[in-house]
């Protein structure tokens, strides 16, 4: 499963360099020179993947590259300003725009705290009542600013939040294939 650690923004200067939105826990361990990321260009822009020199598609201003490799990075108010090979002006820095920068889960390591999970270890995983009653599947977690959210693909359709909170989350059994939940009565109708 790929995982996303982070989306290029606009560009900074003139020789190539990019701002990056981090979108991981680690961005010291995931964004070292010479990490080689997988890209996923947003459905919106016309720009499209492929492999390194391709010439582009005809309607298509600039072929991504399927990889990415970092050469440097360096940390300013939040965001990290990177250098990529091969991208050289401030033109083709501006054609990556929005690209998302992804790894692939089978090379992230666990958590070491086993109350800390990654979220591709949840996505899928049944949920379901301490009676037993089963509710759905965890669909995405959602990083908000109180608490992080499951979101439940509902097993009768639609989704729902269910605040990732130990009083209504007590038990996460990932060997199990399991979210145990004790919810108040209504949440998952709203």
């Amino acid at each position: 499963m790929l995982l996303v650690v982070g989306q290029i923004g606009k560009p900074h200067g003139i020789r190539g360099e990019v701002s990056v939105v981090v979108r991981t826990d680690e961005p010291e361990a995931r964004f070292t020179a010479g990490s080689v990321f997988i890209t996923e260009v947003p459905r919106d822009r016309r720009v499209s993947t492929g492999p390194a020199g391709a010439p582009a598609e005809q309607g298509v201003r600039y072929q991504v590259p399927a990889q990415l490799t970092l050469e440097s990075i360096r940390w300013h108010q939040g965001r990290g300003i990177a250098v990529f090979e091969g991208i050289a002006d401030r033109n083709v820095a501006e054609e990556l725009r929005g690209v998302f920068l992804q790894v692939d889960s089978a090379g992230v390591a666990p958590p070491e705290d086993p109350e800390e999970f990654n979220d591709h270890q949840l996505i899928g995983l049944r949920v379901e009542s301490l009676d037993g009653t089963e509710h759905g599947t965890v669909l995405r977690i959602d990083h908000a600013p109180s608490s992080d959210l499951i979101v439940l693909k509902k097993t009768g359709g639609g989704t729902a939040l269910i605040p990732f909170v130990t009083v209504m989350v007590p038990t996460v059994d990932i060997a199990g294939g399991r979210i145990v939940v004790d919810l108040p009565e209504g949440l998952l109708d709203l």
